[in-house]
């Protein structure tokens, strides 16, 4: 049988059952759109991260310190306060409390100058004497005999003086026991160390930024930032407002990569004066005046105190050291320690590495140095890196959702076509005797019902992909971006053909396999 033939048969028997066919192919249908938006929506995804990341400073890496230690307690409870009131009431030698338990008063109730320490004690000869620590002798009773004399040369019991072995043997296993209490005692030391780390609370300060510009190579600039909230007064505000106030160097301008709309950014004449001046991010802006010429030049109270606005950014999506240009107010970092916050800040080190590829040498350039000027602590460090990292995971793992549920839409739509094709089969057996009759082979007939099942599915998929193009404006109604391409629309049509060729192969194997006799003879 000619291919033309073979083709002819398919489209005769598709054209005259038109909607079994159609309904046939649901499955198909739904599988390709959904292929087509997976890879669309997948690709979005990522022209979206690519986007938002050439709109980050791609070299920046923050570098931070986290304060583990414990807060000091205000009720002035300490184990040196436990120490010293168990010495005081058992110590020899302070208190002066001796078996009474009080300690030696003189007159006025004050403590007499040479008695701490004397109370009265009984002796072993049942008399009462007091001891005077000065001169070491016992006053008001006599000492029994025998007490306090050492025993004459060549008097001492026999024996004594001489080492047994059992006595050798247990000094040996208290050296072993002792070699084994030094392994512990190192180990414990170890442990100590590491529990020392980040006890002390750090303050990463300007001297480190500047060290860090002398000493790490490899990079086009540093700069060091915090951030707090303030209580901001003025402009269009009818009652206070709070907004994130951050302190800032002029390096902070260049390194997140900030454009000005008007004005000018804050100067190190500013930061050295603790000038009480302010930069206003795009949003802030708005929020607080009608325009920005409006901004420049106005005054803003923060925490009461006045602030002359001196310039208002460019609208920015880069996020530097924590800090959303747009919604922040940015005044001279000094200035903030000085009336804001104090020297209770957290602040982040900005370095910007000169080439994307080198930020894990740079990360380990800077934390050598940090490590030498503070001995007892770990840094955190995070690049835009690890963050685009992170984006395109959670990408992919949302494509990897998608792409399963397609699969198990295109597993559903195989199953549907393999059970229409077995209907198919059994409703055709006089026909497939009657080719068989005529001297049709198997090959010819197994041929035929694949290319049937194929042709369904590839109608599925042509109409699928059609509806994905209908559904891909509704997504991006809901602000989810696909981008459907050509490879996506023949992937979908690949899926679908390759879907209805593999479930339709045992039913057209089956309809290969019908004896003549017995398919003319079924009714």
């Amino acid at each position: 049988m000619r291919v033309s033939e073979l083709m002819r048969l398919v489209w005769l028997n598709i054209n005259q059952n038109k909607f079994k066919s159609v309904m046939t192919s649901i499955g198909i249908i739904v599988g390709a759109a959904t292929i087509v938006l997976v890879i669309g929506i997948g690709r979005g995804g990522q022209m979206d991260v690519a986007e938002e990341f050439a709109q980050l400073n791609a070299g920046a890496i923050d570098v931070s310190y986290s304060y583990e230690g414990e807060e000091e307690s205000s009720s002035g409870f300490s184990f040196g306060s436990i120490g010293q009131f168990f010495g005081n009431m058992f110590g020899g030698g302070r208190g002066g409390q001796g078996n009474s338990g009080a300690r030696g008063t003189g007159e006025n109730g004050f403590p007499e100058a040479g008695n701490q320490g004397g109370g009265s004690q009984e002796l072993p000869g049942g008399e009462m004497g007091n001891f005077d620590p000065g001169s070491g002798e016992n006053q008001g009773g006599d000492m029994p005999d025998g007490i306090g004399e050492m025993p004459e040369e060549g008097s001492m019991p026999e024996g004594m003086g001489e080492r047994s072995e059992s006595q050798e043997a247990s000094e040996g296993e208290s050296q072993e026991a002792s070699e084994g209490e030094s392994e512990e005692a190192g180990e414990e030391e170890t442990s100590m160390i590491d529990d020392r780390l980040n006890q002390e609370e750090i303050l990463l300060s300007e001297e480190d930024v500047e060290e860090i510009q002398l000493f790490v190579s490899d990079i086009t600039g540093a700069t060091i930032s915090y951030s707090t909230q303030a209580a901001i007064e003025g402009g269009n505000l009818t009652s206070q407002q709070t907004y994130t106030v951050a302190g800032v160097q002029e390096s902070y301008y260049s390194v997140s990569k900030l454009s000005m709309d008007s004005g000018e950014f804050l100067t190190e004449d500013d930061n050295a004066s603790k000038a009480k001046v302010c930069v206003l991010g795009s949003t802030a802006a708005q929020e607080l005046f009608e325009t920005t010429e409006e901004a420049t030049g106005s005054v803003l109270y923060i925490d009461d105190r006045a602030y002359t606005v001196v310039g208002v950014l460019g609208q920015s999506s880069t996020v530097s050291g924590g800090i959303s240009p747009d919604t922040s107010i940015f005044i001279p970092y000094q200035t903030g320690i000085k009336y804001i916050t104090g020297e209770s800040v957290n602040p982040t080190i900005t370095v910007v590495a000169a080439d994307v590829n080198s930020l894990d040498s740079v990360i380990e350039d800077v934390e050598t140095l940090l490590e030498e000027s503070y001995p007892n602590a770990t840094f955190d460090f995070e690049d835009s890196g690890s963050r685009m990292e992170a984006a395109e995971s959670s990408n992919e793992i949302l494509t990897l959702l998608l792409s399963a549920m397609a699969a198990i839409v295109f597993v559903v739509g195989g199953i549907g076509i393999m059970n229409v094709l077995f209907v198919s089969v059994k409703e055709r057996t006089n026909e497939i005797g009657i080719l068989k009759a005529l001297g049709t082979s198997r090959m010819n007939i197994l041929l035929e019902f694949l290319a049937e099942s194929a042709a369904i599915s590839l109608i599925g998929g042509i109409i699928g992909v059609a509806l994905s193009f209908a559904i891909a404006p509704v997504a991006e109604y809901y602000d989810v971006r696909t981008e459907i391409n050509l490879t996506a629309c023949l992937a979908a049509l690949g899926f679908a053909v390759l879907t209805g060729t593999v479930f339709g192969f045992y039913p057209a194997w089956k309809a290969s396999k019908l004896e003549p006799v017995e398919a003319l003879n079924e009714e």
